[in-house]
């Protein structure tokens, strides 16, 4: 068993609200983003605060149906219906949003949020090669002069320096904990796990923060020291990729874990996927986070080699046995990524992918449950 808790992680949301709150009346603006493409350092280097939109839960999905169409990303449909109808406290807390262009669905709902609040519309472009990096650049630009226009702050150079340090670390210590809680010893199950990865989206002082996830980090090695696990050497060892995962959304994580297998890895943007990828500290600070965050290997790439070779470097990584790939309802780059990924994981690491493709709704749980026991048994 582990010692571990991670309890300095757990309700952190319910703290930043309060938080927030006392922020908004001196003046502070928070800003609601809803995608790891928006630089959270230009939005911190404004004196505003970022928070987190996608909708990860089922409630709000029927309301947001009378309006979207039902052949929809779910993600898509529960974050439209937590803005729809106030139900979502963050959105409400929102003086303004940032969109960015990843997908047809996500483009045309912003439309329908603009109508709620302002909002900055990121055109992102669809290749990270190097020809396409002025365009974004520019668009960093324009988010820069919104966002100053909206606070009423400049964006300085020694801020916006400041803020790519500190994320910087907080990047570092977060896969330092995940490489060491998913090692040859496993600490922490993947439910576990997001939660720790996740907490930094609900923390406003985020030098505080750091701090505390380097203590973390001790803990963890010397609970490493103790010879201590909370997971048996023989449990099989999974890499989940694919759509956004969270907390609510995070069934097919929970069935792993719940049939016997260790999710070790999360390969998708909410967790692992951009931990890896630094912003240059010396030179223009403007220009060094146009690179680090047009490097993203997000499925709206074409094509998006980087996706597959992260995915190698995270098996080799973290010993994975297999790899699931989840994809939601209708979202077509994924599904078809899935193509790619199950030639690649059998050429170059003889592993057979298990792909899914579901929802937020419970409607399909045991036939998941199924398919995943049936798959584990394979390892």
């Amino acid at each position: 068993m582990s010692s571990i808790s991670i309890a300095p992680f757990e309700r952190l949301n319910e703290r930043f609200l309060l938080d927030i709150e006392s922020l908004k009346k001196t003046g502070s603006k928070v800003v609601g983003i809803y995608c790891t493409f928006a630089p959270s350092e230009l939005v911190r280097a404004a004196g505003a605060i970022p928070v987190g939109l996608c909708g990860k839960k089922q409630d709000p999905i029927p309301e947001a149906e009378k309006v979207l169409p039902s052949n929809l990303c779910p993600l898509i449909k529960s974050s439209y219906g937590y803005a729809s109808t106030d139900t979502c406290p963050f959105f409400e807390a929102s003086d303004l949003l940032i969109g960015e262009t990843t997908c047809d669905g996500k483009k045309k709902m912003f439309e329908l949020l603009r109508r709620l609040k302002p909002l900055y519309l990121m055109h992102l472009p669809y290749s990270s090669e190097e020809e396409h990096l002025a365009a974004w650049s520019n668009e960093l630009v324009k988010l820069r002069s919104f966002l100053e226009e909206q606070t009423g702050r400049r964006v300085t150079e020694e801020n916006l320096q400041r803020q790519i340090a500190v994320q910087n670390r907080i990047r570092r210590l977060l896969m330092d904990i995940a490489e060491l809680a998913m090692g040859q010893k496993v600490l922490l199950s993947g439910r576990e796990l997001m939660t720790v990865l996740e907490s930094r989206s609900f923390v406003i002082d985020q030098e505080a923060h750091a701090g505390v996830l380097a203590d973390f980090k001790d803990k963890l090695e010397a609970a490493l020291t103790d010879g201590e696990a909370a997971f048996p050497d023989q449990a099989p060892r999974i890499l989940l990729t694919g759509c956004p995962v969270g907390k609510g959304s995070d069934k097919v994580l929970r069935l792993v874990e719940e049939s016997g297998g260790v999710v070790v890895c999360q390969e998708n943007c909410t967790t692992l996927k951009t931990l890896g990828l630094m912003v240059e500290e010396n030179g223009d600070p403007l220009h060094a986070l146009s690179r680090r965050y047009l490097s993203i290997p997000c499925s709206c790439m074409t094509p998006n080699q980087g996706r597959l070779e992260l995915i190698s470097e995270f098996i080799g990584k973290f010993r994975v046995q297999g790899v699931i790939d989840l994809t939601w309802h209708c979202c077509h780059t994924y599904n078809v990524e899935s193509y790619f990924l199950r030639e690649h994981l059998l050429k170059e690491h003889g592993l057979r992918l298990l792909q899914v493709e579901t929802d937020y709704s419970q409607g399909d749980t045991e036939q998941l449950r199924a398919r995943i026991e049936a798959y584990l048994e394979l390892i």
